[in-house]
């Protein structure tokens, strides 16, 4: 019964967080872990319940989807795969035991991410820092990619945080590519687990809808939370918490 409604509960709250500033595997991973899933299976969990999310939420900012920089849509997106694929590819070679040795620094590198993605970005715009141009442009979205599909923790920001290298200036073009991105990697990485049987079925049946009605609401929200600062402040902390938690384990 607990694990039901912390997993429906960590689902939704994540659907919502991943929509917004992203972060929404700082709730779902841990749940999944603490509701007794072996790690690798956990991540892979998670990464399939983050899906539908991404896709609603995608979905209600497809208007403003499009490429800027060196790069088309298309290859961007074939980057978004090729970086999920090979993600899925090395988390499938990866022991549960040196998986759960990894994870607190995963999360620590995620944490660190997050919270120092928006004042990248401020910077790279405040030095006019010329965008990247194809080579650069595929190795940087191909790398956060095969980061996406491993480990998804903190995708969101880094994606955004590459967008801004590349030359991106429309924020709501850039969460909606965000979000489309992070759908297309994890579909990719997705079908790799399912071929591989680490999916926890129960426990993603029960997260991914919870995640999709907290993708779609997040969505909404998005244009209407007027102190953004104060929200991601307080997913900085949970995330703090989460990884000094998973240090003292």
């Amino acid at each position: 019964m607990y694990s039901t409604v912390l997993i429906l509960a960590a689902g939704f709250a994540a659907g919502i967080l991943n929509a917004i500033a992203g972060g929404g595997t700082f709730l779902t991973f841990p749940a999944l872990v603490w509701a007794g899933a072996p790690p690798v299976s956990a991540n892979a969990t998670a990464t399939l319940s983050a899906l539908p999310g991404y896709l609603s939420s995608g979905w209600a900012f497809r208007h403003h989807i499009r490429a800027e920089g060196a790069l088309p849509l298309k290859a961007v997106m074939l980057c978004a795969s090729l970086g999920g694929l090979l993600g899925a590819g090395l988390l499938l070679l990866t022991p549960d035991k040196a998986f759960s040795a990894m994870v607190p620094w995963l999360l620590l590198l995620a944490t660190v991410a997050f919270a120092a993605g928006p004042y990248l970005l401020t910077e790279l715009r405040r030095r006019g820092v010329p965008a990247a141009g194809p080579t650069i442009s595929t190795a940087a979205l191909v790398a956060v990619s095969l980061y996406g599909g491993y480990f998804n923790g903190g995708l969101g920001i880094m994606l955004l945080a590459v967008f801004g290298l590349l030359g991106f200036s429309d924020l709501h073009g850039m969460n909606g590519l965000k979000n489309l991105l992070s759908a297309i990697l994890s579909i990719v990485a997705v079908a790799t687990y399912i071929a591989a049987g680490l999916i926890s079925w129960p426990a993603a049946l029960l997260m991914a809808p919870a995640t999709t009605a907290g993708g779609y609401l997040g969505a909404w929200l998005a244009r209407r939370i007027p102190n953004m600062q104060l929200l991601r402040g307080c997913i900085t902390a949970i995330s703090v918490a989460m990884t000094v938690a998973f240090f003292l384990t």
